[in-house]
């Protein structure tokens, strides 16, 4: 007699419900909203379609300022628990996770990143003893920003026992850039019918979406030393850093191709697409390799095509809208900055909805609900 199948696992099971957390970020902005008149004393103001976007954008008068502070998530417990499995440590690999969640929002409003600054909150001082560990922390942050051309400012290192569980670390990181010139805003107003959507690769988890795949290890017989079908473990594919793309912005900035519009395909996945306000048909006709470790997830998980690309990246990283003419020149940038990329689809006029037909992938406008 079979086994019963196992039933899909969410990531509402996971612990992570948006239709709990969405409605207060929604809250937030709205107050938020009400103290940008107070740019006008220091004689700035707010450029407000930024209002809902990745990154916050201020006029200070002959260029614009972003801004951005993002947090690694959990991923730092996978890593603990494989350096524990196979004394390796990830720390490296997890500082740039951490900077790339922060600047990877900032470049989708045309920002250079300038200046990035650590927030590391242990569970207690011991944390700071495993010097190797800590190290490994230093040097990947270090890297992270020398790929992006940006100065490590400084940071906050508290100790904070009975906040954060003893012998773990929170790990954040906020991030200020330069928009100069000034038409290298993107916040949308460009974008319409006619642009090419091109996707640049992902390289497996990324940093959201951990919720659910630790939460799989349950079912795993050998948890996170569990091999993939091409022999890596699980847990150390879920550790692959997640790709910095501010070269990729840079050098299309140098090579004269105007974004009309990025997003940066993290939490909520593919819905991410939608984020921009506008009644905008969004169709998808070439879908990105699935890494393999999210294939993975999917199958284990039990997760249907909705699921899967409505909580992770199945692929595609981030997304860039520009016009139809500059679409291959684009992914040829990419590739010229060690990053695939694809131009797998286009903007047509429409309701608001996201259509990959290939995959029967469907989402409306109520799939994304950020302002």
């Amino acid at each position: 007699m079979s086994a019963a199948p196992l039933s899909p696992l969410t990531y509402d099971q996971a612990g992570v419900n948006y239709d709990l957390i969405d409605p207060l970020k929604v809250s937030a902005q709205r107050a938020a909203a009400a103290t940008a008149g107070l740019l006008g004393g220091h004689g700035f103001a707010e450029v407000a379609a930024s209002r809902g976007e990745s990154a916050y954008v201020v006029d200070v008068g002959p260029f614009y300022l972003a801004s951005i502070v993002e947090c690694l998530g959990s991923k730092a417990l996978v890593a603990d628990e494989m350096q524990r499995l196979t004394g390796r440590s990830f720390y490296g690999a997890i500082a740039q996770d951490t900077i790339a969640m922060a600047v990877n929002d900032l470049i989708t409003v045309g920002a250079t990143p300038l200046v990035i600054q650590a927030y590391w909150a242990a569970g207690g001082s011991d944390w700071f003893e495993d010097k190797a560990r800590a190290q490994a922390l230093v040097e990947g942050w270090k890297r992270a920003c020398e790929t992006c051309g940006a100065a490590w400012g400084g940071g906050e290192t508290p100790a904070l026992a009975g906040i954060v569980e003893s012998g773990r670390i929170d790990l954040a990181a906020s991030c200020t850039g330069l928009i100069n010139p000034k038409s290298r805003l993107s916040v949308g107003d460009r974008l319409g019918a006619g642009d090419a959507i091109v996707l640049l690769a992902a390289s497996g988890i990324h940093a959201n979406g951990l919720s659910l795949a630790r939460k799989l290890v349950e079912r795993l017989p050998q948890g996170y030393l569990t091999p993939l079908p091409s022999g890596r473990l699980y847990g150390e594919a879920l550790l692959d850093p997640t790709p910095l793309y501010a070269p990729v912005t840079e050098a299309l900035f140098k090579a004269g191709i105007v974004t009309h519009y990025s997003a940066n395909i993290t939490g909520h996945g593919w819905r991410k697409l939608l984020r921009h306000p506008a009644s905008l048909r969004y169709v998808i006709d070439q879908v990105p390799p699935v890494p393999e470790v999210l294939g993975f997830i999917q199958q284990q998980a039990g997760l249907d095509t909705t699921e899967a690309y409505g909580t992770f990246n199945m692929g595609a990283g981030f997304a860039l809208f520009v016009p139809a003419g500059d679409a291959a020149r684009c992914v040829e940038v990419a590739k010229s900055c060690g990053i695939a990329a694809w131009h797998a689809g286009h903007v047509e006029a429409g309701p608001k909805q996201l259509v990959v037909d290939s995959i029967g992938l469907r989402f409306d406008a109520d799939a994304l609900q950020l302002r």
